[in-house]
């Protein structure tokens, strides 16, 4: 499953392409065409007209500098512009630069609440952080549009909603929503069924929301349209490993990666699969495969960390996980793993440093609350202690009322919006 760049965000290819929506509610790549002027005049009188045009064929073609310079000087013309602030967040977007875009987008959100495309990136910007439960708000807002709505200048074309949909079943995905993730899923059956990796995800969130019927029309079908290609046993693989089924899972992904050795994330799942059979050896192995061929990319850093510390080996465990966040500061599993390094040494002062960094990430993860109480009380500091695990304990409640999964590390990466940049 080749993954591409696309303005904004970037997917599977199998999945849909969401583009990062610049102006008042125009796809990105129109920003420069169309109704260019119009945003322009709408966005600041007179002179500042040239201007924003000249930004907004700037960040069709890629210039970022020029673009946030003219996109600023239209907003210190009129400090009120929601197509300014808007196409400033799409440039941090384009930068990667994710809270600086929330906190533009925002901005932007309150002064033009009724365009669609500006919470569509919200969502995006939420969802690129791995922060999925703030990605779903403002998405639910834009699947929810009353299809009225769809006549009005503002709000996204069917397709983009269509987009939303995707974006916004992967969070709750993501989220351990499982039920909301199938519904939702389910409902772009038409136009995604020939999509290898919408019918896994599709099958795997309904086998957690005990949907069994639409689990096998899911797997069913993927089975029916997959054919023998390395991206079907791919996904067969990963449907195995949600099992627990890891000798069939083996199977499956060593012939995925026999048929096309070079196929993204295949080698991290081998990995995982080994991993979970204790056979470290192969599963070093499989994971130095991935980095070699994504050398920017956490996961396979992140396993690693897991592997090392899992073989007593805490000097290689505490690398590859510092390896993780170098290539993402933001990688919840491997500050957690940092901190039980760090609290297996006994260095129980930068273990909570790596814990509070967790805990930054995921405040309403009731096993980043338990390591936390753990490590406090190994300092002494036995009030905070009970105080967080008290915390820890209605976390705990809480999720199990919900009857929802929390996931440390990514189970697939290939679906987190990842490679090269938007």
């Amino acid at each position: 499953m080749r993954r591409v760049p696309v303005r904004g965000v970037v997917l599977a290819a199998a999945f849909c392409a969401l583009g990062a929506v610049a102006g008042a509610g125009l796809a990105e790549g129109q920003t420069a065409k169309g109704k260019d002027a119009a945003t322009a005049k709408t966005a600041a009188p007179g002179h500042m007209a040239a201007v924003f045009r000249e930004g907004a064929e700037a960040l069709h073609t890629g210039d970022l500098d020029r673009a946030e310079k003219c996109f600023r000087e239209v907003l210190a013309a009129e400090p009120g512009s929601a197509p300014a602030l808007s196409n400033l967040g799409v440039v941090a977007m384009r930068r990667q630069h994710w809270a600086e875009a929330v906190r533009l987008l925002t901005q932007a959100a309150k002064l033009a609440p009724k365009v669609a495309g500006i919470r569509l990136n919200i969502g995006l910007a939420y969802y690129r952080q791995s922060r999925y439960d703030l990605a779903i708000a403002p998405l639910e807002s834009v699947v929810r549009e009353k299809e009225t709505a769809s006549v009005s200048p503002a709000s996204l074309p069917p397709a983009n909603r269509g987009q939303a949909r995707y974006l916004l079943g992967l969070c709750y995905f993501f989220a351990g929503r499982y039920t909301d993730a199938a519904q939702t899923l389910e409902f772009l059956w038409p136009e995604q069924a020939g999509n290898l990796a919408y019918l896994y995800v599709l099958g795997v969130a309904a086998q957690h929301a005990k949907l069994p019927e639409l689990e096998k029309r899911a797997l069913d079908h993927l089975v029916a349209i997959g054919g023998d290609t390395a991206q079907f046993h791919l996904f067969m693989g990963k449907a195995h490993l949600n099992r627990e089924e890891n000798v069939e899972a083996v199977g499956e992904l060593s012939h995925a990666a026999a048929l096309d050795p070079k196929l993204p994330f295949v080698h991290f799942h081998l990995g995982v699969a080994y991993l979970k059979q204790q056979d470290y050896e192969r599963a070093k192995a499989e994971f130095q495969k991935d980095i070699a061929l994504e050398p920017d990319l956490p996961f396979s850093y992140d396993q690693l960390g897991l592997l090392f510390f899992q073989a007593d080996n805490d000097a290689d465990s505490e690398r590859s996980f510092e390896g993780a966040l170098q290539r993402d500061p933001n990688f919840l599993s491997a500050h957690m793993g940092l901190a039980r390094v760090r609290q297996r040494q006994g260095r129980y002062a930068e273990a909570l440093l790596s814990a509070h960094a967790a805990e930054k990430l995921a405040p309403e993860s009731a096993q980043v609350q338990s390591l936390k109480g753990q490590i406090l009380e190994k300092l002494g500091r036995h009030a905070q202690a009970q105080a967080t695990f008290a915390r820890y304990r209605k976390l705990l409640e809480q999720q199990r009322a919900r009857r929802e999964q929390q996931m440390e590390g990514p189970p697939d990466p290939e679906l987190m919006g990842v490679g090269d940049g938007p």
